[in-house]
């Protein structure tokens, strides 16, 4: 007896911006979490319609940028107070006039990392591969097709109910998915 592939979800197919706004807006109140929606070109709103909390990257920027500024000006203090201590036209060992230009390039660096690995591990990339890339119609996502796919583990799913749910939005074609 041949073994059924293990499902990874329903992919659902729209014709239109809107009609995927109206789309994400039945899914998100139906409850469900395990899903996604995606789109050629970025649609204004679409995370408010999907319930998508604010992103923690600027507060990742935020506290990644304060770390380099403050590791930047206790390098410079170190060197120029602690360990290498040198009387320059009578200036104290800690002018931190003179650290100001470091501090705050250091503060962008460490800033502009914390930006690019953040976004890199809250969105989980890179991910080499996707089971929406089994389906030979999720391929038109990229030029004109716009798609919401619900996963299987969603506490909520439901084969027969989560298709009559994404049949109720207008979509233009359901398929299920192999992972």
């Amino acid at each position: 007896m041949a073994k059924r592939p293990k499902m990874f979800g329903l992919l659902a197919e729209y014709d239109s911006a809107a009609s995927l706004y109206a789309a994400c807006e039945r899914v998100r109140d139906a409850g469900y979490a395990a899903w996604d929606a995606y789109s050629p070109f970025p649609v204004h709103g679409l995370e408010k319609a999907m319930g998508l909390r604010a992103s923690l990257v600027p507060y990742i920027v935020c506290v990644m940028g304060f770390t380099g500024a403050a590791l930047g000006f206790l390098l410079q203090y170190w060197t120029s107070a602690v360990d290498y201590p040198l009387i320059i036209s009578a200036k104290p060992f800690n002018s931190y006039q003179a650290f100001v230009p470091v501090t705050f390039e250091c503060g962008i660096l460490i800033g502009a990392f914390g930006a690019v690995f953040g976004m890199f591990g809250l969105n989980r990339l890179p991910q080499l591969y996707h089971s929406l890339f089994n389906s030979k119609r999720f391929e038109r996502v990229t030029d004109d097709k716009f798609f919401i796919a619900i996963e299987t583990r969603d506490p909520r799913f439901d084969p027969e109910k989560t298709r009559a749910l994404l049949e109720s939005t207008g979509a233009t074609a359901i398929e299920e998915v192999e992972d």
